[in-house]
């Protein structure tokens, strides 16, 4: 028979997994065995051993019942391990559970304070919600010992108790209030503790206990100035562990209730001044003691202070506590911009930080505090780290780049340079809506088509591995060769370029292995659209256009093909056809123009608006033409309880006599919701030939 200790040197000592299943094996048949021998001194030995067995992974199930036998036992030393065995091998699921409730009410009242102790740890651990309920009157009437060991193992026993049952809470919340007046500091926390549990089950506490915000203050106020408790000193900040726990219980008092924020307003001061922060016991205080004037209803200086608290930790050598500063300072940006404001080149300094968490958070921070203002700076510091961030915050980085610069561009121009600049450093790793909105803010840019198109062409010559550029960029030549081929442009230096180096160009992109079929597609039409632009090469686009109608994508190959048809059968439509596009919106989404939230713009009715009728229909006339009447409104009520409705005109001439044919038309409705702009698209499949009114509804 080995001793506990013995054991655990062999198997300690044991070479191989299997060769310590052997010894395990032999030990639980041993234990067993002393088990059913009943009451030979043993049992607490062979118990602790089957202990040790548990917390190596190993089943110890059987031992539940000699838990409940030893529990049962006069003996100290007994009682002692069959306590620890039941809150190892027990729960509130297990049956044996609820055989040891009366002995544990029974060892409530020993004469001991050490047995107390071992029942009050062990309902605390592994009491079920039966338990709690039976020995609830136990626990209150322990409150009010005079042992303040005892009293400090109930506090957190009821604790537990009111967690698991919480319409129990009312029978502690007169105790709890009275053991504030503690001195013992285990029994003073436990009490914080158990106030703090109050208030979050039951909030129709909260008034009664805000009554002890000044005995709180003045608690808090001794562990600053004085040392209370000089054996909790750690690091030279008074009870930090106790300080923490009175913070967080202030917050919860003072939250949304001035007489309570009032009258903790010149402490937390004083606690933000006057703690060191050099130690990370230190910096703990100080980080609850923000959260707390964060939450409550605070000076604004006070708030300040509090900004400028999480500003230091930003300086901090722990990345931990610059990372819990950073997500600090992201949670009260929205309330704080300003005081948030003036820690921006910090902010943006740990966008260098070697780890990525922190990266993280900076770069979620640096784009909460983008502005009209700092537009400019922000985004030149964004698009430096975009350039050697790592790939998991790239696809992140690029996306709060397009939104700040939709938001509040100075100018189109700087809009669509920053937006290349993206595509050229991580096209791979932007949204897919890009390449559509891109092509949507060149579109209202008219002023802006020869720059664009120069620029575009030069990074398309450069490189085509980023997609989304190239797509943009094939887009790009197709509406605008003709000003490519001028070489005049005055915003950017001109270049001289002939038709065979455009269509040189495409064919790159449309043999290479790096095109993606949709970017095929792009340079595809492209190439078609330069059909109607270009005046020698028509020739040589035919044949390359030719050639894909074969091609075993199935979507370019019908491209092909429809385009073959416009070359042949239908070649009187091709200029038509192919035309520019018209622009597709008046304004962007992001530019709100100082329009209110949930205001539709009205369209411009002055004159008629192109619709692009469908590749191979046959029309009568070249001009498809609509006229759109001012809307009924420009407001719609939230919640279905309204709508807007818009005439539209529609002059139809495609007509046989007396039967129409029908036309598709897209509707694209622009609007502002809580200050953010939307877009929504609705496809008409079947366009009457009378005036229609389509009705427009929130969700």
């Amino acid at each position: 028979y080995l001793r506990l200790q013995e054991m655990i040197r062999v198997i300690r000592s044991a070479r191989t997994q299997g060769e310590e299943r052997g010894i395990i094996q032999r030990e639980c048949a041993d234990i067993r065995a002393q088990f059913r021998q009943g009451d030979n001194g043993e049992r607490s030995h062979s118990l602790a051993k089957l202990l040790y067995v548990h917390m190596l992974g190993y089943p110890a199930h059987f031992g539940q019942m000699e838990c409940v036998r030893l529990i049962a036992s006069p003996r100290y030393s007994e009682k002692r391990i069959g306590y620890l065995g039941a809150m190892m091998l027990l729960d509130e699921k297990q049956d044996a559970s609820l055989l040891i409730t009366n002995s544990i009410k029974n060892d409530l009242s020993h004469s001991s304070q050490y047995v107390q102790s071992l029942a009050l740890c062990t309902l605390a651990c592994m009491g079920s919600a039966e338990m709690c309920r039976d020995l609830a009157p136990e626990i209150e009437r322990l409150l009010r010992a005079s042992n303040s060991y005892i009293k400090k193992k109930a506090t957190l026993c009821a604790v537990h108790i009111i967690k698991k049952v919480p319409e129990l809470a009312e029978l502690f919340t007169p105790s709890a209030r009275t053991l504030l007046s503690e001195k013992n500091h285990g029994v003073l926390h436990g009490a914080v503790v158990l106030i703090t549990e109050l208030c979050k089950r039951n909030p129709d506490t909260l008034d009664q206990f805000r009554k002890a915000v000044p005995e709180l203050v003045q608690i808090m106020k001794g562990l600053v100035t004085s040392s209370y408790s000089p054996e909790h000193n750690v690091a030279g900040i008074s009870d930090p562990f106790l300080q923490v726990r009175i913070l967080r219980l202030l917050r919860i008092l003072g939250h949304n209730n001035d007489t309570a924020s009032d009258a903790m307003n010149d402490l937390l001061a004083q606690v933000a001044t006057n703690t060191d922060s050099s130690k990370t016991a230190g910096s703990a205080v100080l980080y609850e003691t923000v959260l707390t004037i964060m939450d409550i209803n605070s000076e604004s200086g006070l708030r300040v202070l509090a900004v400028n608290i999480l500003g230091r930790f930003l300086l901090n050598n722990d990345r931990n506590i610059r990372y819990i500063s950073m997500t600090s300072l992201q949670k009260i940006v929205q309330t704080d911009h300003n005081a948030v404001q003036r820690h921006r080149g910090t902010i943006v300094d740990c966008l260098k930080d070697q780890d990525t968490s922190v990266k993280r958070r900076a770069l979620e921070l640096s784009l909460a505090l983008v502005s009209a203002v700092n537009i400019r700076s922000m985004m030149k510091e964004l698009l430096i780290f975009l350039s050697f961030c790592p790939p998991e915050l790239r696809s992140q980085t690029a996306s709060g780049i397009f939104n700040a610069a939709e938001r509040y561009s100075p100018s189109k121009r700087w809009h669509i340079d920053t937006i290349l600049h993206v595509l050229t450093t991580a096209g791979g790793d932007v949204r897919d809506e890009t390449v559509p909105n891109l092509i949507q803010l060149i579109t209202t840019a008219s002023e802006l088509h020869c720059y664009t198109v120069h620029k575009l062409y030069r990074a398309l010559v450069k490189d085509i591995a980023q997609q989304s550029l190239v797509q943009v960029a094939c887009w790009c030549i197709g509406e605008y060769g003709d000003l490519l081929l001028k070489g005049e442009c005055e915003e950017i230096e001109p270049m001289q370029v002939t038709e065979d180096d455009v269509l040189d160009a495409l064919e790159t992109v449309l043999q290479s292995h790096m095109s993606s079929p949709a970017t095929r597609g792009f340079a595809l039409t492209a190439t078609m659209k330069l059909s109607t632009r270009i005046t020698d090469n028509v020739d040589r686009i035919r044949s390359i256009v030719s050639i894909y109608g074969s091609c075993i994508d199935l979507e370019l190959q019908q491209r092909a093909v429809e385009y073959n048809a416009l070359f042949k059968k239908y070649d009187h439509m091709r200029a038509a056809v192919l035309e520019r596009m018209p622009v597709m919106d008046k304004n962007l989404p992001g530019h709100t123009n100082g329009d209110t939230p949930g205001e539709i713009k009205e369209p411009d009715t002055s004159k008629p608006k192109p619709v692009e009728a469908g590749l191979l229909s046959e029309p009568a006339s070249q001009s498809v033409q609509l006229q759109m009447k001012a809307p009924s409104g420009n407001v719609i009520p939230a919640h279905g309880l309204g709508q807007v409705t818009q005439t539209v005109l529609l002059n139809n001439p495609n007509k046989l006599d007396y039967t129409f044919i029908p036309l598709k038309m897209r509707i694209r409705v622009s609007y502002s919701n809580q200050g953010a702009m939307h877009q929504d698209t609705v496809l008409i499949d079947s366009f009457p030939s009378t005036a229609c009114q389509p009705s427009i509804s929130p969700l």
